[in-house]
């Protein structure tokens, strides 16, 4: 799933979502779903594997393991509740 920068319309927040193709979008701090896409920047030089684990982290907080090995999957669940 792929990671998008979105301003929003209602409340004028800027923040990043990953979302599926099939899903609308929506506001986390009004749920509004007046939205603007926004071009993302470019990544540093440098920065691409700190991104990458960043953006790793945020789509196993939101339950998406599909970019995990299994021995990955199974040390990042290791504990919680599912």
């Amino acid at each position: 799933m792929p990671m998008f920068d979105y301003h929003c319309k209602a409340c004028q927040a800027d923040f990043e979502l990953l979302v599926r193709a099939s899903t609308v979008p929506t506001c986390p701090h009004c749920a509004s779903t007046e939205l603007e896409k926004c071009v993302s920047r470019i990544a540093p030089a440098g920065k691409i594997e700190a991104i990458r684990m960043s953006n790793r982290r945020l789509a196993a907080a939101q339950g998406h393991f599909n970019n995990y090995s299994p021995s990955e999957k199974a040390r990042l669940l290791k504990g919680k509740s599912v």
